[in-house]
């Protein structure tokens, strides 16, 4: 629920991309406020989420590459990794929430249930 504390905060965000295969330890998930993430250099980007939830199924678990034209945003309480570049570095403009209470929860997989992230040949 929206307090009157809460405001939308625009910021630029620099990713470093990271060694491939990548294993996906945990997620995370922003409880009070949605998150947006817009490529400024136009490069595809890896995107890991998981369905609303307690804490997330590791089964459930999905990752999908952007075409670098489009922002994404996850909803509220949706389980994501932190943004994951394919390039090098990548700059992104991200809209996010500022305000009172915790607005980031993580959830770290059990060594069984961590995913592997691969290129695709």
């Amino acid at each position: 629920t929206a307090q009157p504390e809460d405001n939308a905060i625009i910021s630029i965000f620099r990713a470093d991309a990271q060694d491939m295969p990548l294993t996906v330890r945990m997620l995370e998930r922003h409880p009070l406020g949605s998150q947006a993430f817009i490529p400024l250099l136009g490069n595809p980007f890896l995107i890991v989420v998981a369905p609303l939830g307690d804490e997330p199924v590791s089964g459930l678990v999905r990752a999908f590459v952007t075409n670098g034209r489009q922002g994404i945003n996850y909803h509220r309480g949706v389980w994501h990794h932190p943004v994951l570049t394919i390039e090098k570095r990548d700059d992104f403009l991200v809209v996010d929430r500022s305000g009172t209470g915790n607005n980031c929860d993580e959830h770290f997989f059990n060594e069984d249930e961590q995913l592997i992230l691969a290129p695709h040949q």
